[in-house]
């Protein structure tokens, strides 16, 4: 069983920056990683992801320009770098993978939760004005 582990959340103040990690318990090189959050109450949302080679990264719309991603292979690692962190960035953080499937695409996208295969427990920011 595959098995994610993030890291690296907790509280801070709006305009500060954080670094989420998420280790994977498997080849990192084989997966499509993602990072969605979610707020009680709500769906969870989609924030960004990036193939297996590092290549096209994608964001959702509220934190384009602000957050980028990264990924090591080597350390199965992939991690989301959050700038200009804002109130409404409060939400727990979820690490996701997809396995790559014959019919993937360097270019795919992969920004419903359906497309993925495996979750982190999560890990909440909190960010206060």
């Amino acid at each position: 069983q595959v098995q994610l582990v993030e890291s690296g959340g907790g509280s801070v103040q709006a305009g500060a920056s954080l670094r989420l990690s998420c280790v994977i318990s498997a080849s990192a090189g084989h997966y499509h990683m993602g990072w969605f959050r979610q707020v009680p109450g709500k769906e969870r949302e989609f924030v960004s992801a990036l193939n297996w080679s590092d290549n096209n990264p994608y964001f959702g719309d509220s934190v384009k320009g602000r957050f980028t991603v990264a990924r090591d292979n080597a350390k199965n690692a992939v991690y989301l770098h959050m700038n200009s962190l804002t109130p409404e960035d409060t939400a727990v953080y979820y690490c996701a993978a997809r396995y790559r499937r014959p019919g993937d695409l360097d270019d795919s996208k992969f920004a419903d939760i359906k497309d993925y295969d495996y979750w982190g427990q999560g890990t909440q920011v909190t960010v206060s004005s």
